[in-house]
């Protein structure tokens, strides 16, 4: 219950309390439908959609279901959220607005503090200055922001900011576009280390902020705006995935699409493709793979060298899985090579999603390559030697671990491939990541043939308690 209350999903959320063992047994969709007033079809829709994010709806469902408030993301109305908190407790509350209601968020000083929020903490507490900024600092969230978001460098910012959003068309101009720039790079960062639940709720707030005030700014900074929204949808997309959310991941690619068309910024369009691809192979779709590949390789716009290079890589790996020849698949990946080592520094932040693909990147790719096309000896050796290097971040050494284990057990090597899988296992626990959870499962089934070995029996076992903990 407690996982799902941190995905911010309340269909996550009433499907984990249906199926609590604190039930003599699970609770069924018509029955708990009709506490909270909807048929099955539409519990159902809850439970497998979209997040719901209109906040009476999940007050009166967090109220029926008896959810202590302390554990929502979310304030309840007796909560006393219209009241200041003390400086001298544990901490003070900023306002923010959710679906048009006012709510005071908790924000813990010595963490604030520790993420560098010292001068922005002291003047308010000093002055007194909560409720002054009460309504000013009204951000427009679909959902509440963690306790990092918003982070701000000092009260100059925050007014600037907060003026911003009051009035959009007269203050909203080119610096607070890129604070939300800002912020979106530093969720990127944090996203590997600490997971996407915990980068997802400052990612919304921006998108819901500038989903509301993108009608009124100027013209001048419409299209700057559009630009960095559609990459904080396409972001928020990427997280979605890591949860394993497909309809709200497909969600965000779409309006990723839809800004960036607005924006006239053609670059995002092709990545958004390359996205909708990678996404195709977490879910099997070996046509659309291919399809989304070539759209991407093959359309209008001019791709810095870095992101060509992932899209051909792409496209090889849509080949790989329909099954051409090997020799085929191989031209393709040189061909990515050549156009990584062609690429030039200046190349480095040009262009969506550039910064990040690297070298290893480009060879953790590759081995996942060779699995698919039936050389998962070959993927094992390269997984390793890109994992020995260190650079990974948390997160995507749990994952690209799993994939190594993927290989090796293909490979025929059970008990190193059990070895491998269980040390993701515990990463995948860390960072609460679904699609390294769900992999695993592949795993452990390749090495059904090997079940009754120590290494793949306890393998199992980590599994099945993983998948436990972390299901909605």
């Amino acid at each position: 219950m407690r996982d799902a209350l941190a995905t911010w999903h309340m269909g996550r959320v009433i499907y984990a309390y249906r199926t609590h063992p604190w039930h003599a047994r699970p609770l069924s969709q018509e029955i708990v439908g009709n506490w909270l007033g909807l048929t099955q079809a539409q519990l159902s829709r809850i439970e497998n959609g979209r997040a719901p994010e209109e906040l009476s709806k999940l007050i009166r469902y967090a109220q029926i279901l008896g959810i202590p408030g302390d554990s929502l993301w979310f304030k309840l109305p007796d909560d006393g959220v219209s009241e200041p908190v003390s400086p001298a407790s544990a901490g003070f509350r900023l306002p923010v607005m959710v679906n048009g209601r006012p709510v005071l968020l908790p924000i813990d000083i010595e963490a604030a503090k520790a993420s560098g929020l010292d001068r922005l903490l002291d003047g308010l507490i000093a002055g007194g200055k909560t409720a002054q900024y009460a309504d000013a600092m009204a951000l427009s969230l679909p959902v509440p922001a963690s306790t990092q978001a918003w982070a701000v460098s000092d009260l100059d910012e925050l007014e600037h900011v907060a003026a911003a959003l009051d009035d959009a068309r007269r203050y909203l101009d080119g610096s607070v576009v890129e604070y939300f720039r800002g912020q979106l790079d530093r969720s990127k960062t944090d996203d590997g280390d600490l997971g996407s639940a915990k980068a997802l709720p400052l990612v919304l707030g921006i998108l819901g902020a500038i989903s509301q005030h993108v009608r009124e700014v100027r013209t001048d900074v419409r299209c700057g705006l559009l630009s960095v929204g559609a990459d904080g949808a396409e972001f928020a997309g990427w997280l979605y995935r890591d949860l394993q959310d497909v309809p709200s991941a497909t969600y965000w690619y779409d309006r990723a699409m839809e800004w960036a068309q607005e924006a006239h910024d053609t670059a995002m369009q092709g990545y958004v493709l390359l996205r909708k691809s990678q996404m195709a192979y977490d879910l099997r779709d070996a046509h659309r793979v291919v399809t989304f590949a070539e759209a991407a390789q093959h359309g209008p716009w001019h791709f810095p060298l870095k992101v060509l290079a992932e899209v051909t890589q792409q496209a090889a790996l849509g080949m790989a899985m329909i099954g051409e020849p090997l020799s085929a698949v191989e031209d393709q990946m040189t061909t990515a090579r050549e156009l990584l080592a062609d690429a030039t520094p200046k190349d480095e932040h040009v262009g969506p999603g550039s910064a990040y693909f690297t070298l290893d990147t480009l060879m953790l790719r590759q081995a996942t390559c060779y699995t698919e096309a039936g050389k998962p000896a070959q993927g094992a050796a390269l997984f390793a030697n890109v994992l020995g290097t260190g650079k990974l971040s948390r997160r995507d050494a749990g994952f690209f671990g799993a994939r190594r284990a993927t290989a090796l057990a293909l490979s025929g090597e059970p008990d190193e491939a059990a070895q491998v899988g269980l040390k993701a296992a515990g990463i995948a626990k860390e960072t609460h990541s679904e699609r390294t959870t769900r992999l695993l499962g592949d795993v452990v089934r390749t090495l059904t043939p090997w079940s009754s070995r120590p290494g793949p029996r306890t393998l199992r076992e980590a599994v099945s308690s993983l998948t436990i903990s972390t299901r909605p």
